[in-house]
């Protein structure tokens, strides 16, 4: 049971890579507006939160903060998103190259793990190898993009989410069975 509640986040954010992937295998288009379209309402009400905490905090107390400040950049950039969310897929060649840097930098930090596993002479590190290998070549090639259309790209980024997220399940299961 304590195994389990070890690794129980690994697999909670690698169940959601999964669903992810998933969706975007679907339709990628819907379902990316959809999530901007979700950022955005967290940020209109969070915005609101703000802006109402200002004005029912003291004037000296609220002079110490930006309460008011962060509410509208978080209104203005909430509105943004619900408004204008095709912006976002219209810029997603740079945002895509933005994930495949954090793909990268993740695959570094699995390089790590896998090379840790190695030294502290764990019998399950070729998961955790495998999934960190394979996060860097699907960063690169993310990076690289050496696709004719979006779309392909689309296709791409969602196999790839899943297919690490189904190595990361296997790396922490295994890794959970420690001699």
């Amino acid at each position: 049971m304590k195994k389990l509640k070890e690794i129980s986040g690994s697999l909670v954010m690698s169940l959601c890579e999964i669903m992810i992937g998933f969706f975007l295998l679907i339709n990628p288009v819907r379902f990316t507006s959809l999530v901007i379209i979700a950022l955005g309402v967290l940020l209109v009400v969070r915005g609101i939160a703000s802006i109402i905490s200002y004005f029912r905090t003291s004037p000296e107390m609220a002079a110490g903060g930006h309460d008011l400040s962060s509410g509208c950049i978080c209104l203005a950039g909430g509105l943004f998103c619900i408004c204008r969310s095709e912006w976002f897929i219209a810029t997603f060649p740079v945002l895509t190259f933005l994930y495949g840097i954090i793909i990268l930098l993740g695959g570094m930090m699995k390089i790590q793990w896998a090379v840790d596993a190695i030294r502290m002479k764990r019998k399950q590190c070729l998961p955790e190898l495998a999934s960190a290998i394979l996060s860097l070549i699907c960063a690169a090639v993310i990076i690289i993009n050496p696709f004719s259309s979006t779309a392909v790209l689309w296709t791409f980024a969602a196999v790839f989410l899943i297919a690490t997220a189904i190595f990361d399940i296997v790396a922490a299961i295994l890794g959970s069975k420690k001699e």
